[in-house]
């Protein structure tokens, strides 16, 4: 009897070690599983944050191999936990096969890791490369601007091209010559004597270009036989192509007011300029620039005289 005794306690202690070693392996079981799902959590909430909108596809695709891998661990598990028994060997066994596991879910988390740090380096180079683009633009926008301001400001108080159309300006300018209008000379200074000035015809769109003979409050006249006197003495000038054959308004003496200019083309006879009424003596407030040199036919190429 005590035999008998015996092994039924003996059968017993065998089913229950059976018993205890199946939920042990069943809570181990579970424990895996719960820690996944929480990798998985995790991997989620980082792809969230790292914006990794575009590459849903490829993870969705890469946690199904996860999980398909955390499976064929989970049966290795199963199966190797069957095969045991309740020996020292045996629970050192299941545990290197625990560690293994754990350290391919920790693989794949550290894959993930690395995949958000590489997007989040490639989202913020695309940013900085869009910044650029963007600074680059504003700033060739504030180039153009400047250069549009400053040859505003040349073209209205420094200077600008003019091109002569006709021939009251012969043999010192040609009709189609290109020339540059010194406009800041008359800024700070009056016009002198022989200098070729462009105004505007009785204030319409249309300019004259003519040469300066008298000055203001000066006494002009051109007698009968062509000669100009300034203050009753004769003008000692070769700019003339010919002798004057018509005085027009300054046949008689003519006192010039306070900025008022008199002014002749070098072709005198072919020329409409302060001898005649419609032109008239010049204010110095209507006189654009000076010109001051010839920029074409190249062959020209120079200064004005």
């Amino acid at each position: 009897m005590p035999f008998d005794s015996e092994e039924k306690r003996s059968d017993f202690d065998i089913w229950a070690e059976e018993y205890e070693d199946d939920d042990k392996e069943l809570k181990k079981q579970k424990k895996l599983e719960l820690k996944e799902k929480k990798k998985a959590e995790k991997r989620a909430l980082k792809l969230a944050k790292a914006g990794a909108a575009k590459d849903i596809d490829t993870e969705e695709s890469e946690d199904k191999k996860d999980s398909e891998a955390f499976k064929d661990v989970s049966e290795d598990a199963k199966k190797e936990a069957s095969k045991g028994d309740a020996t020292s060997k045996e629970d050192s066994s299941e545990d290197k096969e625990t560690v293994s596991s754990s350290d391919s879910v920790d693989d794949i988390d550290d894959y993930y890791d690395e995949h958000a740090k590489d997007y989040k380096r490639e989202k913020k180079k695309k940013d900085k490369d869009e910044i650029n683009i963007v600074k680059e633009l504003f700033n060739l926008i504030i180039y153009i601007g400047i250069i549009i301001i400053i040859c505003y400001c040349i073209i209205t108080f420094v200077g600008q091209r003019t091109t002569v159309h006709g021939h009251s300006m012969e043999n010192t300018l040609q009709d189609g010559d290109n020339l540059w209008i010194d406009k800041l000379s008359y800024q700070f200074g009056d016009p002198k004597r022989f200098d070729i000035v462009v105004f505007p015809y009785q204030g319409q769109d249309v300019y004259y270009i003519k040469r300066v003979i008298g000055l203001p409050g000066e006494k002009v006249q051109i007698t009968p036989d062509g000669n100009i006197l300034i203050n009753d003495e004769v003008l000692m000038e070769s700019y003339g192509r010919e002798i004057i054959a018509d005085s027009g308004t300054a046949s008689e003496p003519r006192v010039l007011g306070e900025d008022e200019y008199f002014v002749l083309g070098d072709n005198r006879n072919d020329s409409r300029d302060s001898r005649w009424a419609d032109v008239g003596d010049i204010n110095k407030k209507d006189i654009i620039g000076k010109a001051v040199l010839r920029l074409s036919p190249f062959k020209k190429f120079g200064k004005v005289n």
